[in-house]
């Protein structure tokens, strides 16, 4: 009997399932989002933000405060460059906000 290792079986199956791949790097970004805001922001103002998903190289976030949603505004360019250097390279090109 003959036993394939896990990580090789989730690689095989990602290969050959984008979907699969793309929702996991799509969680990536997001956790990496919500890291780079805590971090940007203090911790009552990042509990306002919400990342929500990425398309088109576009981070839609909502933003329950019009304060912090401006704030990131300002500063859309430093947040989207410490989000691409959370994950690794170059995913992200902006961000999008919901109210």
């Amino acid at each position: 009997m003959v036993f394939t290792p896990v990580g090789d079986a989730l690689q095989d199956k990602m290969g050959k399932n984008k979907s699969l791949k793309d929702q996991l790097e799509t969680a990536h970004i997001i956790a990496a989002t919500e890291k780079v805001l805590s971090e940007h922001f203090s911790e009552e103002d990042s509990l306002h933000v919400k990342p929500l998903f990425v398309k088109n190289r576009t981070l839609t976030v909502t933003c329950s405060s019009a304060a912090v949603a401006q704030e990131i505004r300002l500063n859309q360019a430093k947040v989207v460059k410490k989000i691409n250097e959370e994950i690794g390279k170059k995913e992200i090109d902006r961000i999008r906000y919901l109210s």
